[in-house]
């Protein structure tokens, strides 16, 4: 059982080195390409709606549920390391560029929602918090090593990026396999369950309190080193450390608090530090404090996703966790292409010490919704 969940959160954290490959090189292309920071917004925006299309696909065609798991993480992971390897050959510039990103975020509808379906299907509900926790913090490393390799020329960044999720193919095929705490059978095609689900008030409600956590979560990652340059702070290997190492203490820690105290407080708890953070960000702004700032929001804005993982495949029919956790993830990811694309417009206003009270709705809302499943 340990050995199927060290190679599930290993696969998240290979696979997914390539969600922010681009991000970690705008700099660069901006001035090779001679782009501008509005356009290369959607050098992330093109992949989180390329996740949502493809989350949403597997989700009306049931596919985490119909197919079988980790041949699906595999060959998903698999195709996110080619198309990422393409950019890095052939491309020069936005026009080629955004299409193969938004194909890499198709790729990655089938790693992270499928990978959590492996790893609840490897847990039992009493440790259920935790196991989820340690997924997600896979995928917050996977997410955050390209910055490690920002200083390299771009195209190099990309190829190291595709490798690693090459591996993260083999490793799932190879190792992974489906677990025995969630349904074996094959489910019926069952294009609707997705829209029944948010029919019953406790799915609905897990799902409002994603929704909120998800409006700060990728807005946060994308824009950070904005944030951080702005204030005067170096980067790179501080965006790693900051939402990559302390995001994955954070998870751990959600993941402990879900199991010890409940799915609730856990949740409610990570939300109102990731809130009061983003409320205070201009307080810590050129401040010397800023990392250590940094670091405590890193950990509390991830410590709740696992949360939220976790309690959906406890309350979604058992036939159809694959399709639940998948839509949860569609939806929630299409609100991130919202929040990336106004926190730069806000940052033009008011500049960039102000630009993260935008996010401040997201824990907020989500608080509220976690609170009411307690009732």
């Amino acid at each position: 059982m340990l050995i199927q969940r060290a190679a599930i959160a290993l696969v998240q954290v290979l696979g997914l080195a390539v969600w922010f490959s681009m991000s970690a090189v705008v700099p660069s292309l901006q001035a090779e390409w001679g782009i501008s920071a509005g356009a290369a917004v959607w050098l992330t925006a093109s992949v989180q709606l390329g996740f949502v299309t493809g989350a949403v696909g597997a989700t009306v065609l049931n596919l985490a549920d119909r197919l079988r798991p980790h041949l699906l993480l595999a060959c998903s992971a698999a195709l996110g390391a080619v198309f990422t390897l393409v950019l890095g050959l052939f491309v020069d510039g936005l026009g080629a560029a955004i299409p193969l990103r938004f194909l890499t975020g198709v790729a990655l509808a089938g790693v992270y929602p499928v990978g959590m379906k492996l790893m609840a299907s490897w847990s039992e509900p009493r440790n259920r918090g935790r196991a989820l926790g340690v997924l997600i913090g896979a995928l917050t490393l996977g997410s955050a090593l390209p910055h490690v390799f920002g200083r390299l020329p771009w195209r190099e960044v990309l190829f190291a990026a595709a490798a690693i999720a090459l591996l993260g193919a083999v490793v799932a095929l190879l190792f992974v396999r489906p677990g025995p705490f969630l349904t074996a059978t094959t489910a019926q095609l069952n294009p609707r369950y997705a829209v029944q689900m948010f029919r019953e008030r406790k799915p609905r409600l897990v799902n409002l309190g994603y929704f909120g956590h998800m409006w700060e979560l990728y807005a946060l990652w994308t824009w950070l080193p904005a944030f951080l340059l702005s204030s005067g702070e170096p980067v790179g290997v501080t965006v790693f450390l900051t939402m990559g190492v302390a995001g994955f203490a954070g998870c751990l820690a959600g993941g402990w608090a879900a199991d010890r105290f409940g799915r609730a407080p856990a949740a409610v708890g990570a939300l109102t530090v990731s809130g009061l953070c983003c409320l205070l960000s201009p307080l810590a702004w050129g401040t010397s404090l800023l990392i250590a700032f940094c670091a405590v929001w890193g950990a509390s804005v991830i410590a709740d996703s696992g949360v939220f993982s976790a309690s959906l495949s406890e309350v979604a029919d058992p036939r159809y966790v694959g399709t639940a956790l998948t839509a949860l993830t569609a939806v929630g990811f299409g609100l991130t292409v919202v929040s990336i694309q106004l926190v730069p417009l806000l940052a033009d206003a008011v500049t960039w010490r102000y630009a993260f009270l935008l996010l401040v709705p997201g824990p907020v809302i989500g608080a509220l919704a976690m609170l009411r499943t307690r009732s």
